[in-house]
């Protein structure tokens, strides 16, 4: 099906991360774009403002006559009653994946997989680009602070596709890249692949779709072997310990280190030296093989942001994107909304959103905080994300929120999930060891912290809990 010139085009779950992008693609393209959700949500707003027409009731009256191509979410249930009714009518229906495919695949596309990291890397990634003024356009997972969307289109021509490549329900499979990233691949959507092995054998697929002389990034240590169908290069990226000796996981607090000693680099990888913090943010040089840039300023604070910026820095020196610009988008990038997102930031109080739902985003996000406030009691509300995540990892996410002073505990969040029978937030908070938890309803907030003054206070999760973010910073700041 070509995609061109379509329209009217329908979405259903246009609120979605993934599906607001692809719906302001097409509006940029000149279609005439509508779409269902369940909920307004700002962004929803904010699409509306863009000329499109949502609404948020299963009401097929209000679908418009007929439309060249559905695109649908799998979060949609197949008792959808407006899904329900373009199969009826046999009218035109493509999953998001398959869509975002069909448009990358007319460009040459870096598409950045991995159970975490992605959206940052892929943010930062579409950003040097801009910066050095290379035309492209870009779908992410998240809202880029730098320019306010989550999709960009950067100059007329643009060859370049930049791809946040999603795990979940095997979507990235419909991507064939040029230069594929792989952060991470620890255990997560287990409701999709049940075992672990079978996530990463789905990574290993992933990585036989890249083109013919493109180039995979793989973090050093990500358990997969690289399925090699077509002749390309393969690069690993890893950071040395920029704190040599100290464990920041099991500190309350420590002063600035020296910087590491410069290491040697083995050929075909990437890594940095010389990593110090500086007025909290990683000055560091980047070792592509014999090469050094120096004295790189990282804009975003946290060592899995310096991480981050390293494979996104790898793919900026494969596309021979300039030093001097590279150095530019870096110091310059101001990351993704929820991701690491001030909303306080006073020397007597910090409040910082995170989307952090899996134990291991959970303990970069901690640990960052640690470190850029040592000494401070953090305190941390959490809300999970879906039963089945609950189930699968409730003592790793124990773990990780062990790492805090206190923690309240939401309940599940379900998102596309029907309750799991004896699955509740309670399996993770009698997991935790910290003496100060709580498990609290939403309407309970707001009193607990009123009568607690945190010093540091994290809001955590990929569910509801960011439409309690603006009213908890007015309790806060009242």
């Amino acid at each position: 099906m070509n995609l061109k010139g379509l329209s009217p085009v329908y979405f259903l779950g246009i609120g979605g991360i993934g599906m607001s992008a692809l719906a302001r693609y097409f509006r940029h393209t000149g279609a005439e774009v509508h779409g269902y959700d369940k909920t307004p949500t700002p962004l929803t707003h904010k699409l509306e403002k863009e000329g499109m027409k949502i609404h948020f009731e299963e009401n097929t009256g209000l679908i418009p006559h007929d439309p060249a191509l559905v695109i649908y979410t799998p979060a949609i249930p197949k008792d959808h009653k407006e899904f329900r009714y373009f199969r009826r009518k046999k009218i035109p229906m493509m999953k998001r994946s398959e869509v975002l495919g069909r448009i990358a695949e007319n460009y040459y596309t870096i598409a950045v997989s991995g159970t975490h990291g992605k959206t940052t890397t892929s943010a930062l990634i579409a950003h040097l680009l801009r910066v050095a003024a290379i035309p492209h356009i870009a779908f992410l997972g998240g809202i880029s602070r730098n320019y306010n969307t989550n999709f960009m289109f950067a100059g007329k021509g643009s060859r370049i596709c930049v791809v946040e490549a999603d795990e979940f329900d095997r979507s990235f499979l419909k991507i064939k890249p040029d230069i594929a990233i792989v952060t991470s691949a620890d255990p997560d959507h287990l409701d999709i692949y049940h075992t672990h092995k079978q996530l990463l054998d789905s990574f290993e697929a992933f990585t036989g779709n890249i083109r013919k002389g493109g180039s995979l990034i793989m973090k050093r240590g990500v358990n997969i072997r690289p399925e090699k169908k077509n002749n390309y290069k393969v690069f690993s990226y890893y950071l040395e310990n920029p704190h040599p000796g100290v464990d920041i996981a099991k500190l309350k607090g420590r002063p600035d280190k020296a910087p590491a000693k410069k290491k040697n680099v083995a050929p075909g990888s990437f890594t940095v030296s010389n990593a110090c913090i500086q007025k909290g943010l990683y000055h560091f040089d980047f070792n592509p093989g014999t090469v050094q840039w120096k004295n790189l300023i990282l804009g975003l604070p946290g060592y899995f942001n310096l991480e981050n910026a390293l494979a996104a820095t790898a793919a900026a020196f494969l596309l021979n994107i300039p030093e001097v610009q590279v150095a530019k988008g870096l110091k310059s990038y101001r990351g993704v909304v929820r991701r690491f997102d001030f909303k306080i930031r006073k020397p007597s109080l910090v409040f910082i959103d995170d989307y952090a739902h899996h134990p291991e985003e959970l303990r970069a996000c901690i640990n960052a905080v640690r470190e850029m406030y040592p000494g401070k009691k953090l305190t941390g509300i959490f809300q999970p994300h879906l039963y089945s995540r609950t189930r699968d990892l409730a003592g790793e996410f124990a773990a990780s929120l062990d790492l805090l002073d206190e923690v309240i505990l939401l309940d599940i969040y379900p998102a596309r999930e029907k309750p799991i029978p004896g699955v509740s937030s309670r399996m993770i908070l009698d997991q935790l060891n910290i003496r100060q938890k709580h498990l609290l309803g939403k309407n309970e907030v707001a009193g607990f912290l009123k009568k607690r003054k945190p010093q540091v206070l994290l809001t955590l999760g990929a569910g509801d809990i960011d439409q309690m973010v603006e009213p908890i910073k007015k309790i806060l700041e009242g």
